[in-house]
């Protein structure tokens, strides 16, 4: 590995988490919504604010809904709407994904996606681990003129994955970043970083943050809580890294 500063980028679920994660160090932030659905795009009074509040990269996941990644025109026309705000509120960035039914990258309407959002960097998400052959998916992605490919490596933890990483980042040959995502803390990202080769990480850092409301309805069984980031833990992760 080379002595080139490796990217942490953070994924989170609110403006507040945002806020958290850049005041800890995180150089570039994946911006969500809904944790329980794998993340969706944010809603507009979200996006409004967090643009008016950081310098920092930002890229939203445009995203529907949760589920698979095979959408109807009527979800593809909602994913162009999303994505032409982004682009009109000044993100620098922004995350889609999107299959075919067999499997295979949707190289058609991601080219569309990719061309109409210029000059945002486009990354393509995990769908690219639902693909149904990674290295073939990987040379579809780069036609479309995404810039990187946030994977896993096709299992849940990328930490199970190292091998297939390392070979997607040297078939890649510096055409597109490949970003290791799921699973990736302080304790395991150095590994990671040094065994695949990888110039750019990605991270959640989670922490289930509890309600500080002082008064809560005995006879309401919502679970009042919401997930937020560890700062510590970015912390962690950007002394272990460089």
């Amino acid at each position: 590995m080379s002595n080139q500063k490796v990217v942490l980028e953070v994924a989170v679920f609110s403006v507040e988490a945002a806020i958290a994660a850049i005041n800890s160090g995180a150089d570039r932030i994946e911006f969500c919504e809904n944790p329980n659905e794998g993340g969706t795009t944010p809603s507009y009074g979200s996006l409004k604010t967090l643009i008016g509040i950081t310098d920092k990269p930002v890229f939203p996941i445009i995203r529907p809904r949760g589920g698979d990644f095979l959408y109807t025109h009527a979800e593809y026309e909602s994913i162009k709407y999303d994505l032409k705000l982004v682009k009109e509120l000044g993100y620098q960035g922004a995350v889609i994904g999107l299959l075919n039914a067999d499997g295979t990258i949707d190289k058609i309407r991601t080219t569309e996606l990719v061309q109409l959002a210029a000059p945002l960097e486009i990354t393509f998400h995990r769908a690219f681990d639902r693909c149904d052959d990674p290295m073939k998916g990987l040379e579809d992605i780069i036609e479309t003129g995404c810039k990187r490919i946030l994977t896993s490596g096709q299992v849940p933890n990328v930490a199970d994955a190292l091998p297939l990483i390392n070979s997607l980042i040297k078939k890649a040959a510096g055409r597109i970043i490949i970003l290791p995502g799921s699973g990736v803390r302080a304790n395991n990202c150095k590994k990671i970083i040094d065994e695949t080769g990888a110039i750019e990480i990605h991270s959640s850092a989670r922490k289930i943050m509890l309600s500080k409301m002082n008064h809560n309805n005995p006879s309401m069984n919502e679970n009042m809580v919401s997930m937020g980031i560890d700062e510590n833990e970015i912390k962690a992760m950007i002394t272990a890294i460089n």
